[in-house]
């Protein structure tokens, strides 16, 4: 590990205390070998004016929850140091009442909540003090032997802080080595099994003590290792149904979807190969930081993933009911990550962010694990006892609700919608989105991907007539996500207009291979995985044309009718499996690249009316707008209409033809 510190970067971000503190934090959080999301924190002590001018020194602490890569000065919670050094004075100090008295240290009340480590910063008595949970420091500390290790590592210059439990607690432990310490020597705090401190008071060097002492203890590392290298492996094919089944298991264990999503790249599938798996992975996690993230230990998929997943909400339940009291209630009993042994490993979370913290926090661990288990002479977790207290500690508890998203109506399930990259597609894709939904767009025009950014969706260039890309396609999807919920297909081409004895041939067979066939294909290849899915729902795009036929558009309006019946079929066969088929029924949208202002002034002179006329020729007088398509077809994906199979769905504004 390498120092990053640049001082060109660093003034940049200003001279004064509190911007070095800002700079040197996001070198830290921006090394995941050192942090991961909101992991660790920092600190800085500063002399300053209150707001009757008196000179006052100040603890600038990170606040609780804020990140280090992406900090900044108003993250830093800013507590009047004299207090906390007063309330480390306490015998004891129930977490209530620290968190109360750390807020009301506070020169700013509209600041975040200090970290729980503020009264361990605020004893540690150097300016810049940094916090860590370092993965090769971790992987010392988990080992039978740490305290030998460490001790070879960093001599005397580092004091050994037996585990104890963060904050309070925490604080009074470390307050007790550092009054017989000899600062000239010592310049970190190793916690077992819990990460390192360093401090200093320049930024700069106690930014660089930090790099150092990691550095010492992956050099031990790697000259422990002798050259060997983790255990890497080909991942076996993979049948996405099962995956899809896994997926489903688990969101039922936890009572809300969740997305799966699959990593079998060759340290993954190597960590799921090793023979005494079971033995390794089902210790604890890699500090109790990750246990509110990752639970205690992951399940593993034994040939029958239904009876393997059962198996651990059953043992996660004897686990609760054997450390817990009547004050408690148990968290779901569904596994944050799954080993499925030959495969890799499937990462679980109520929305992608939530999946991709666990994925990250697992990829550290089971790096460290091996460092330990093969290098280091073995890996030790924290007793099951320990780990439960942080799992169901209130401040833990407290930070990952904060960082919960609030639930929405598609939260947690995945979603397709073609023909998305304009138009009605793209608002069936927006609204999704802003209801929860993972969406992946599918569209032939490569504007898709720019597209589906811009909603914070994913965009996929695919020609829906070919059923071999079709097919791949929604493999990786399942690959990536675990399984589908939602389908809207919505790909549609308008053909050029011709009376029946005047009709191109290639006309007529293009509106059926885009309009009818496309669908019947993305159907036949998303029905095994819907069949599998949290509240399935498809939604087909139709068209008014089907109950309000014009002449001269025989090649669009069959397809649509052929779409139609496609949906009534569906439905009836899928019903059995708890999924709803519908389609809705649009009349001409006006707000798409198809309607240009020419286009629609000429249509507006030839009925001698106008553009504005034109829009609104319905019972309602009002125009039919995308969004007022994608909102419609959001809601016929979600509760409202959980009841409702079948149907086709008007949205004209009122045509008295259809009526």
């Amino acid at each position: 590990m390498k120092s990053l510190w640049n001082e060109k970067e660093a003034k940049k971000f200003g001279s004064n205390l509190l911007a070095q503190r800002v700079y040197s934090s996001r070198l830290l959080g921006a090394d995941s070998d050192l942090v991961l999301h909101g992991g660790g924190n920092t600190s800085v002590k500063v002399n300053k004016k209150d707001f009757y001018g008196k000179q006052k020194e100040i603890l600038y602490v990170k606040g609780s929850g804020c990140d280090l890569e992406t900090i900044e000065k108003s993250n830093f919670s800013p507590c009047c140091l004299k207090t906390l050094l007063k309330l480390s004075e306490f015998d004891y100090l129930s977490d209530t009442d620290m968190v109360r008295e750390c807020r009301a240290s506070m020169e700013d009340p509209n600041s975040s909540t200090p970290s729980i480590e503020a009264i361990v910063h605020a004893v540690i008595p150097h300016r810049f003090v940094d916090h860590t949970h370092a993965d090769a420091v971790l992987s010392l500390t988990n080992s039978p032997n740490s305290k030998e290790l460490i001790e070879e590592v960093y001599g005397s210059r580092a004091l050994v802080i037996p585990y104890v439990m963060p904050g309070f607690v925490l604080a009074k432990t470390i307050l007790k080595r550092l009054k017989s310490a000899d600062f000239s020597k010592v310049d970190a705090l190793i916690l077992m099994n819990h990460g390192i401190f360093t401090f200093h008071n320049e930024a700069r060097k106690s930014y660089e003590l930090m790099i150092e002492f990691v550095s010492k203890a992956e050099r031990k590392i790697k000259k422990s290792f002798k050259g060997k290298s983790l255990s890497k492996a080909k991942s076996k094919h993979i049948d996405p149904v099962t995956l899809s089944s896994i997926r489903q298991i688990v969101s039922e264990w936890s009572q809300f979807p969740v997305i799966a999503s699959l990593d079998d790249s060759a340290l993954a599938c190597g960590y799921s190969n090793l023979k005494n798996l079971k033995a390794i992975a089902c210790r604890g996690p890699l500090t109790p930081d990750h246990v509110i993230r990752t639970k205690r230990i992951p399940a593993i998929i034994d040939g029958d993933p239904q009876r393997s997943i059962d198996k651990y909400a059953q043992n996660y339940s004897a686990y609760f009911n054997r450390y817990s009291d009547s004050s408690m209630t148990m968290l779901d009993p569904a596994p944050r990550w799954a080993i499925w042994p030959g495969h890799g490993i499937i990462s679980f979370g109520r929305n992608l962010k939530e999946t991709q913290i666990v994925s990250d926090i697992v990829k550290h661990t089971i790096k460290s694990i091996q460092h330990s288990e093969y290098g280091l002479g073995g890996w030790k977790a924290l007793s099951a006892k320990k780990l439960f207290e942080i799992e169901y500690w209130e401040l833990e508890q407290a930070k990952l609700n904060k960082s919960t998203a609030t639930n929405k109506p598609h939260q947690g399930k995945v979603a397709i919608v073609t023909g998305s990259a304009a138009g009605i597609g793209f608002a069936c894709a927006q609204a999704l989105a802003k209801d929860g939904a993972v969406v992946i767009g599918l569209d032939l025009n490569p504007e898709i991907v720019n597209q589906m950014t811009k909603i914070g969706a994913h965009g996929q260039v695919i020609n829906l007539t070919n059923e071999t890309k079709v097919k791949s396609i929604i493999d990786d999807i399942i690959k990536d996500f675990g399984g589908l919920d939602l389908l809207v297909s919505n790909a549609g081409i308008f053909t050029a207009g011709a009376y029946l004895d005047k009709m191109n041939q290639n006309n007529w067979n293009k509106s059926l291979a885009v309009n009818l066939t496309s669908h019947q294909v993305l159907l036949k290849h998303s029905i095994p995985h819907i069949k599998q899915a949290i509240g399935g729902s498809i939604v087909l795009v139709g068209s008014r044309n089907v109950k309000a036929p014009g002449a001269g558009a025989g090649s669009y309006s069959c397809a649509k009718a052929g779409l139609t019946q496609l949906c009534r079929v569906a439905a009836l066969e899928l019903a059995p499996h708890g999924v709803r088929c519908n389609i809705i029924h649009p009349d001409a949208v006006f707000d798409t690249k198809l309607w240009t202002p020419e286009a629609l002034a000429r249509s507006a002179e030839r009925y001698g009316i106008t553009v504005d006329q034109y829009k609104t020729r319905n019972l309602m007088k009002t125009e039919i707008r995308s969004a007022d398509v994608g909102s419609m077809v959001s809601t016929m994906c979600g509760p409202v209409f959980s009841k409702t199979t079948g149907s086709q769905i008007s949205l004209d504004g009122g045509n008295d033809r259809v009526i």
